[in-house]
């Protein structure tokens, strides 16, 4: 992932290649869900979370303060994770403007939580939701 360190110059425009930051298999023990069980008991939960970017500055300076912060992003989605939702939409909708608000560079994200082991009454190994929005 990522994308070339070219930059196309258009006349006076010039345009960067976005680049795809991707944080995958976050594992989280958590206290999401509707059931009153899963509110007290909890259960584990896995989130994957790609970002897109203009990383055409970071690729040309090495400098961590012209990129999306690896680390801080994934304190954004531990700092949601620990907040209980009873659905995982609305648990994705503050995870997604949260990292929006850290930072407002990112153009595009894809995010996918998934629980493990869910209560439906037979076996799954997994119930997820995916959310993306782009700029």
């Amino acid at each position: 992932m990522g994308s070339s360190w070219q930059i196309h110059n258009l006349g006076d425009l010039k345009i960067g290649i976005m680049g795809k930051i991707a944080l995958e298999g976050m594992e989280f023990f958590a206290f999401h869900g509707c059931f009153r069980e899963e509110q007290i008991i909890g259960t584990k939960f896995i989130v994957d979370l790609h970002v897109e970017t203009d990383t055409t500055k970071p690729e040309i300076s090495d400098n961590l303060r012209d990129t999306v912060d690896y680390v801080a992003l994934y304190q954004c989605v531990k700092k949601e994770m620990e907040q209980k939702s009873h659905l995982l939409e609305h648990l994705a909708k503050r995870i997604m403007d949260q990292s929006r608000c850290l930072f407002p560079t990112i153009n595009a994200i894809e995010l996918k939580i998934s629980k493990i082991n869910p209560p439906m009454g037979g076996k799954m190994r997994q119930v997820s939701y995916l959310l993306q929005w782009n700029k």
